[in-house]
């Protein structure tokens, strides 16, 4: 039985996925084999010595420490694109919020006092000052063209735009997702000079961090809009505030409200509704599921974040896997292990990322607590299990 802690609610439907018969899934409960979770902070809990692996029912894993996990041999499962509609949607309301200036007009009609033929005349008189533009023609420039970038970006041309990308990092096969009219922009500077609207759609690191930031907001195109679905610590908050003042910048769309944010007329605050969707947790839920047990079961490896991709069928009898220290003749002295207690290999896939090696083995019979020892005990393994 294998017992599963989860740290937010999980969507029933990803939950279901596990059976019953395999699968003991609790809110509280000791050593546990696996965590679910999506937003609560793993940085300063202990980590218990059962965990055998994490998995992020969505995209970031900023809420989990990483280096501490490798350093564990425990693998992170998270959920790329299954939350990507529901972003994408909201990134295109966003920009007709900005472009329309929707949240601005509805607060102003909030206020108005009067008979319906008072309220009528105050309407007019007060639209002109919401005035807007339309979305078609306009150029939209999409930093990040993952999951979630690809789709705002085709659905962007869908809508009449013309869309510049930007993600030195984009896969061939995602390029093969993304609408060849998409253009390439050169660097972040080049992307912001020539847009309208600009999105972002990369994790939070140091390359990302204040990405938008005062000396950036000099370059870009008097009048654009700025949206933020992406991660709190991309844009300067305050550079942000002194652009919208300057008139340099139309409108800031926003999923990470902060006090220097909050009350701006140019600034529209969400509660991080990005991915809040019951579609999108139900998606996001299943994938994290099926990863983790497979994982679980057979050992296999997909979308996780400081893992390679591992992923080998499974054969009739024990599988072993292992998790080591990506160093020179790992796989020979554990093979080394088995010879010397006469047991055959069936199969053997060895893969690596980073710090990480990671081996499956198919085997002929049986191993016992001393060759499990024994492997153990080679320098850089980091956990040795037997399925």
């Amino acid at each position: 039985m294998y017992k599963v802690l989860t740290l937010n609610n999980i969507s029933v439907a990803g939950l279901e996925r596990l059976a019953r018969d395999k699968y003991e899934i609790a809110s509280e409960i000791p050593h546990p084999d696996a965590i679910m979770l999506r937003s609560f902070n793993m940085h300063d809990m202990e980590i218990p010595a059962s965990l055998q692996c994490v998995a992020r029912a969505g995209a970031g894993v900023n809420n989990i420490p990483l280096e501490k996990m490798n350093q564990a041999g425990i693998p992170v499962f998270n959920a790329p694109g299954a939350n990507a509609n529901a972003v994408k949607e909201l990134v295109v309301a966003g920009m007709l919020l900005a472009s329309r200036n929707i949240c601005q007009a509805w607060q102003y009609t909030r206020t108005l006092q009067g008979s319906d033929v008072e309220l009528g005349k105050l309407v007019e008189q007060g639209k002109k000052q919401f005035a807007g533009f339309e979305l078609i023609g306009r150029t939209l420039g999409v930093i990040g063209l993952g999951a979630i970038g690809r789709q705002v970006a085709n659905a962007a041309e869908a809508l009449g735009m013309k869309v510049i990308g930007f993600d030195p990092g984009i896969t061939v096969e995602g390029a093969w997702q993304l609408s060849s009219t998409v253009d390439k922009a050169a660097s972040v500077d080049d992307l912001l000079s020539k847009v309208d609207f600009v999105t972002f759609h990369v994790p939070l690191m140091d390359a990302t961090r204040n990405m938008i930031n005062a000396e950036r907001l000099k370059i870009v195109k008097n009048g654009v809009s700025i949206l933020n679905f992406a991660r709190d610590g991309i844009v300067d908050d305050a550079a942000m505030i002194a652009a919208l003042d300057q008139g340099k910048v139309n409108a800031y769309i926003t999923d990470f409200p902060s006090n220097t944010t909050l009350r701006h007329p140019k600034v529209v605050n969400l509660p991080h509704l990005g991915a809040s969707t019951s579609e999108a947790e139900d998606n996001c839920a299943i994938m994290v599921a099926d990863q983790m047990r497979d994982f679980l079961e057979s050992g296999n490896i997909r979308n996780s974040v400081n893992f390679p991709e591992a992923i080998m069928p499974r054969g009739q009898g024990q599988r072993l896997v292992i998790v080591n220290k990506n160093v020179p003749n790992m796989v020979g002295q554990i093979t080394t292990k088995l010879a010397d207690a006469k047991i055959n290999i069936v199969d053997l896939l060895n893969k690596s990322k980073g710090d990480i090696a990671y081996t499956l083995i198919d085997i002929e019979g049986e191993v016992d607590d001393v060759v499990l020892t024994s492997m153990t005990s080679i320098d850089g393994v980091l956990r040795v299990r037997v399925l």
